[in-house]
Protein backbone atom coordinates (compact mmCIF):
# COMPACT_ATOMS: atom_id res chain seq x y z
CA UNK A 1 0.00 0.00 0.00
CA UNK A 2 1.49 3.36 -1.05
CA UNK A 3 1.92 6.00 1.63
CA UNK A 4 0.40 9.45 1.26
CA UNK A 5 3.10 12.11 1.22
CA UNK A 6 1.16 14.30 3.67
CA UNK A 7 -1.17 12.42 6.04
CA UNK A 8 -4.70 13.83 6.21
CA UNK A 9 -4.49 14.90 9.87
CA UNK A 10 -1.39 17.01 9.05
CA UNK A 11 -2.67 18.61 5.86
CA UNK A 12 -2.81 22.40 5.69
CA UNK A 13 -1.34 22.85 9.14
CA UNK A 14 1.80 23.64 11.02
CA UNK A 15 1.91 21.00 13.72
CA UNK A 16 3.01 22.15 17.14
CA UNK A 17 5.63 19.87 18.67
CA UNK A 18 6.00 20.95 22.26
CA UNK A 19 8.85 19.86 24.47
CA UNK A 20 8.47 19.72 28.21
CA UNK A 21 9.57 18.11 31.42
CA UNK A 22 7.47 15.14 32.60
CA UNK A 23 5.68 14.53 29.30
CA UNK A 24 3.66 11.61 30.71
CA UNK A 25 2.28 13.89 33.43
CA UNK A 26 1.56 16.54 30.80
CA UNK A 27 -0.48 14.09 28.72
CA UNK A 28 -2.55 13.19 31.79
CA UNK A 29 -3.07 16.89 32.49
CA UNK A 30 -4.13 17.63 28.89
CA UNK A 31 -6.63 14.77 28.97
CA UNK A 32 -8.14 16.06 32.21
CA UNK A 33 -7.93 19.80 31.56
CA UNK A 34 -8.44 20.14 27.80
CA UNK A 35 -10.33 16.91 27.01
CA UNK A 36 -7.38 15.78 24.91
CA UNK A 37 -7.30 12.32 23.40
CA UNK A 38 -3.99 10.50 23.43
CA UNK A 39 -3.34 9.17 19.94
CA UNK A 40 -0.11 7.29 20.66
CA UNK A 41 3.21 7.44 22.46
CA UNK A 42 6.70 6.04 22.06
CA UNK A 43 8.35 5.44 25.41
CA UNK A 44 12.12 5.41 25.75
CA UNK A 45 13.95 2.75 27.78
CA UNK A 46 14.36 5.23 30.65
CA UNK A 47 10.60 5.90 30.91
CA UNK A 48 10.79 9.27 29.20
CA UNK A 49 8.54 9.89 26.23
CA UNK A 50 10.45 10.04 22.96
CA UNK A 51 7.38 11.14 21.01
CA UNK A 52 3.63 11.25 21.59
CA UNK A 53 0.64 12.79 19.89
CA UNK A 54 -2.60 14.08 21.34
CA UNK A 55 -5.68 15.58 19.78
CA UNK A 56 -7.66 18.50 21.16
CA UNK A 57 -10.92 18.89 19.25
CA UNK A 58 -9.31 17.48 16.14
CA UNK A 59 -6.07 19.47 16.38
CA UNK A 60 -3.04 17.20 16.53
CA UNK A 61 -0.20 18.24 18.81
CA UNK A 62 3.11 16.39 19.09
CA UNK A 63 5.00 16.33 22.37
CA UNK A 64 7.85 14.69 24.20
CA UNK A 65 10.32 15.06 27.00
CA UNK A 66 12.80 17.84 26.26
CA UNK A 67 16.39 16.82 25.73
CA UNK A 68 19.37 17.59 23.60
CA UNK A 69 20.86 20.88 22.50
CA UNK A 70 17.96 22.06 20.34
CA UNK A 71 14.90 21.88 22.61
CA UNK A 72 14.26 23.11 26.11
CA UNK A 73 11.16 22.96 28.25
CA UNK A 74 9.56 26.34 29.08
CA UNK A 75 10.13 25.66 32.77
CA UNK A 76 13.86 25.19 32.11
CA UNK A 77 14.28 28.34 30.02
CA UNK A 78 12.01 30.56 32.11
CA UNK A 79 9.24 31.18 29.59
CA UNK A 80 7.92 30.38 26.16
CA UNK A 81 7.91 32.16 22.82
CA UNK A 82 4.90 30.29 21.46
CA UNK A 83 1.17 30.50 22.11
CA UNK A 84 -0.80 27.40 21.15
CA UNK A 85 -4.17 28.39 19.62
CA UNK A 86 -7.00 25.86 19.57
CA UNK A 87 -10.63 26.46 18.57
CA UNK A 88 -13.09 24.66 20.86
CA UNK A 89 -16.87 24.37 21.04
CA UNK A 90 -17.25 26.05 24.45
CA UNK A 91 -14.31 28.12 25.68
CA UNK A 92 -16.03 28.95 28.98
CA UNK A 93 -16.57 25.30 29.90
CA UNK A 94 -13.03 24.38 28.87
CA UNK A 95 -11.57 27.17 31.02
CA UNK A 96 -13.53 26.04 34.08
CA UNK A 97 -12.31 22.47 33.57
CA UNK A 98 -8.70 23.51 32.91
CA UNK A 99 -8.48 25.79 35.94
CA UNK A 100 -9.95 23.05 38.14
CA UNK A 101 -7.24 20.73 36.79
CA UNK A 102 -4.46 23.20 37.65
CA UNK A 103 -4.05 25.60 34.71
CA UNK A 104 -3.32 29.26 35.44
CA UNK A 105 -5.88 31.65 33.98
CA UNK A 106 -4.01 34.51 32.29
CA UNK A 107 -7.04 36.03 30.52
CA UNK A 108 -10.64 35.04 31.26
CA UNK A 109 -12.99 34.26 28.37
CA UNK A 110 -13.68 37.54 26.60
CA UNK A 111 -15.50 38.42 23.38
CA UNK A 112 -12.92 39.88 21.00
CA UNK A 113 -13.20 42.35 18.14
CA UNK A 114 -12.18 39.63 15.66
CA UNK A 115 -15.35 37.62 16.27
CA UNK A 116 -14.03 35.01 18.70
CA UNK A 117 -14.46 34.48 22.44
CA UNK A 118 -10.93 33.95 23.71
CA UNK A 119 -9.20 32.84 26.91
CA UNK A 120 -5.51 32.42 27.69
CA UNK A 121 -4.16 29.76 30.07
CA UNK A 122 -0.72 28.58 31.16
CA UNK A 123 -0.39 24.87 31.82
CA UNK A 124 1.70 23.55 34.74
CA UNK A 125 4.48 22.74 32.26
CA UNK A 126 4.94 26.36 31.13
CA UNK A 127 3.11 26.38 27.79
CA UNK A 128 0.64 29.17 27.01
CA UNK A 129 -2.65 28.15 25.39
CA UNK A 130 -5.13 30.42 23.63
CA UNK A 131 -8.54 28.78 23.41
CA UNK A 132 -11.14 30.31 21.14
CA UNK A 133 -14.81 29.79 20.30
CA UNK A 134 -15.83 31.38 17.02
CA UNK A 135 -18.85 33.65 17.42
CA UNK A 136 -19.29 35.42 14.11
CA UNK A 137 -17.97 35.51 10.57
CA UNK A 138 -16.62 38.90 9.52
CA UNK A 139 -15.78 40.31 6.15
CA UNK A 140 -12.19 41.51 5.77
CA UNK A 141 -13.51 45.08 5.71
CA UNK A 142 -15.46 44.66 8.97
CA UNK A 143 -12.49 43.00 10.64
CA UNK A 144 -10.23 45.89 9.56
CA UNK A 145 -12.78 48.46 10.81
CA UNK A 146 -13.04 46.75 14.19
CA UNK A 147 -9.26 46.44 14.45
CA UNK A 148 -8.90 50.19 13.87
CA UNK A 149 -11.51 50.91 16.56
CA UNK A 150 -9.79 48.51 18.94
CA UNK A 151 -6.42 50.17 18.30
CA UNK A 152 -7.84 53.65 18.89
CA UNK A 153 -9.55 52.56 22.10
CA UNK A 154 -6.30 51.08 23.43
CA UNK A 155 -4.21 54.14 22.56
Amino acid sequence: MAATTVPENYRNAVIAHIMLERAACAISFYVQAFRAEELFRLDGPDGRILHAEISIQGSTIMLGDAEGPHFGAPTAIGGTTVGLHVYVDDVDALVRQAVAAGADLLQPPTDQFHGDRTAILRDPFGHVWVFLTHLEDLTPEELARRAREFSRAGA
